[in-house]
């Protein structure tokens, strides 16, 4: 659960990120966390 929960973030961080909402509101740090974040999920989580 906690794996599909973790994508759905993802999505939705993708998406605000290419509509330009997290530049504006100086949270484009947000992409480069869960970048690095995928990995670990992907190996712990599945």
């Amino acid at each position: 659960m906690a794996f599909y929960a973790f994508y759905v973030i993802a999505i939705i961080i993708v998406i605000l990120h290419f509509t330009g909402w997290l530049k504006r509101n100086n949270l484009e740090w947000l992409v480069l966390v869960m970048a690095v974040a995928i990995f670990p999920a992907v190996i712990f989580l599945k």
